[in-house]
């Protein structure tokens, strides 16, 4: 189904501007809920037609920076390149799915 992708600032662009749908996990290593989502976000790759896309804001802070992101994890949910919505914090994973649902059987889409 999905995958998950480690991006840098550098293959952002390409990361997220393609067609279809990617998750956006803007993380950092020293973070108790980056890593308390890591694994759903793992399982959610291979439940959904999704990437993940993992941007290590220490390493990789100018999209962070860019997007306003405040705390971490936040996850940004793009459809062929444009952000459709944005979450902060870490959620379980039935919440985690409903919101991606609601997004991907949208009819606007």
């Amino acid at each position: 189904m999905g995958e998950v992708r480690t991006v840098t600032d550098a293959d952002f662009e390409t990361t997220v501007g393609g067609s279809g749908w990617v998750l956006v996990d803007f993380w950092a290593p020293w973070c108790g809920p980056c890593k308390a989502i890591a694994p759903v976000l793992e399982q959610v790759a291979t439940e959904r037609e999704i990437t993940i896309a993992k941007v290590d804001t220490d390493s990789n802070p100018m999209n962070a920076g860019r997007l306003g992101v405040r705390g971490i994890p936040a996850l940004f949910l793009y459809k062929d390149g444009k952000v459709v919505s944005q979450q902060s914090g870490a959620m379980p994973k039935p919440a985690l799915l409903k919101w991606i649902d609601n997004h991907m059987t949208a009819d606007d889409f």
